[in-house]
Formats: structure tokens, C-alpha cells, sequence
């Protein structure tokens, strides 16, 4: 990891904690702590739950630091995939860093029902991770063979030729649906607009286990590229 990733890195892995930290001041004692499936607060907490977020994102932030050492020490082309292992780290620390602005929103308005917000959570959240999902999809292609990031079936994991190919149609249905969700998220909100992103994400992940597996019994006995 390069200074300035890691640099990066620790920002956004903290940044969550020094907003809901500042924002103490500010909150009322009794924030809404959670939201019922039709926008409803059912439970009000007390402002220091806005800290639990943040710590989470800390831990996943340390997880995934973890993680990349691993790849790094004991695969292959270890380097290239901690590489791509911090970048997907940085992108979904930036979107919890979003949910907890959004979080740290409706309890400074205390807002009782989610209906109030301009956005919902739903567009808000599938928004941010069509978003993520385009930009994995770019790296896709470019992860070497491993056991612990990527299209990992057995059919992808046959051989170098089946890695590859898996890699690159993960990678395109990944752009694909996250670009389909980021134009539904625009469109649609609330739960409609979640539950439409979710049936998209299950449905490109039908689609990847289909494929590896074709693919692993058509070029599984292969070994090099022609």
C-alpha cells in the first residue's frame, strides 16, 4: 500500500468516528435508533448509538488491512491483489461513511419518519453500492488467481483460462447491474427502489454461478491459454 492509499485509507476509516464524535454536542439526548420497514421510528436510543457505526467501520476497516496482508504474504501474485483488496476496502468504507452522515442526520432533525428525507436510505445505500459495484467491476479483470478475493466457484477456480474468463464476465455483469440500479435509484424510493436493486445483485450472481460452471466444464481441463 502506497502512502498516499494508506493516507486515504485511515481518513476514511476515521472520518465516521470524528463526525459522530463532533456531532455529540449537537444531538438531542434521544435520537431515532431504528426504523421499522414502513419508515417508522420503533425505537428511540440514546445519542451515544451513533458511535456504534462508526466502531464497526473501524473493525472492517482493520479487517480488511488484515486481509490484504494475507493475500500480500501467501498468494501468488499477492501484491497486485492487496492492491485491489485496499481499493475495495476504501470503497465500501466511503459508502458506510455515507450511511453515517445519513444516520447522523436524521438523529440530529430526529426525524420520525423516513418519508422527511428528500432521499431515502434505500436510494441513498443501493445508489452509493450501484456506484461501487461499476467500479469493482473495472478491477475484476485485472485479479490474478487466489483463494480469497474475486469469482470464486469451482468451475472459476479450475485453471488460469477459467479464472480469467470467469474474472472479466463477473466484471461486466457487476458494471451492468450497478449501472442498472444507480438509473433505478434515481428514479424510484423507498423500499421499491431497494427491493428491485436486490433482485438485480441476486439475480447477476445466478447469472456468475452459471457461467463459471459452464465454463469450468468446457475449459476445466486445460491448463494454458492457446
Amino acid at each position: 500500500m502506497s502512502k498516499k492509499t494508506k493516507v486515504l485509507y485511515y481518513i476514511v476509516m476515521f472520518l465516521p468516528l470524528l463526525f459522530a464524535m463532533s456531532s455529540l454536542s449537537i444531538l438531542p439526548d434521544q435520537i431515532p435508533a431504528h426504523y421499522g420497514v414502513d419508515g417508522q421510528v420503533t425505537r428511540w436510543g440514546s445519542k451515544y448509538e451513533t458511535l456504534i457505526l462508526p466502531i464497526m467501520i473501524i473493525l472492517f476497516g482493520l479487517f480488511m488491512i488484515w486481509m490484504a496482508k494475507i493475500v500480500r504474504k501467501k498468494e501468488r501474485f499477492g501484491k497486485n491483489n492487496e492492491k485491489s483488496m485496499i481499493l475495495n476496502g476504501i470503497l465500501f468504507l466511503i459508502l458506510f461513511n455515507i450511511l453515517n452522515c445519513y444516520i447522523l442526520y436524521t438523529a440530529v432533525h430526529k426525524v420520525d419518519h423516513l418519508s422527511k428525507v428528500s432521499i431515502s436510505i434505500e436510494q441513498l445505500g443501493m445508489g452509493s453500492l450501484g456506484i461501487a459495484l461499476i467500479i469493482i467491476g473495472n478491477i475484476m479483470p485485472k485479479l490474478k488467481k487466489n483463494s480469497i478475493i474475486g469469482i470464486r466457484t469451482t468451475g472459476s477456480m479450475k485453471n488460469e483460462i477459467t479464472w480469467k474468463k470467469s474474472q472479466k464476465f463477473g466484471g461486466i455483469a457487476m458494471m451492468i447491474t450497478g449501472a442498472v440500479i444507480v438509473v433505478i435509484c434515481c428514479l424510484l424510493k423507498g423500499q421499491l427502489a431497494g427491493i428491485i436493486s436486490l433482485v438485480l445483485i441476486v439475480l447477476m450472481l445466478v447469472l456468475d454461478l452459471i457461467y463459471t460452471s459452464s465454463i469450468g466444464k468446457k475449459y476445466g481441463e486445460k491448463e494454458h491459454e492457446n
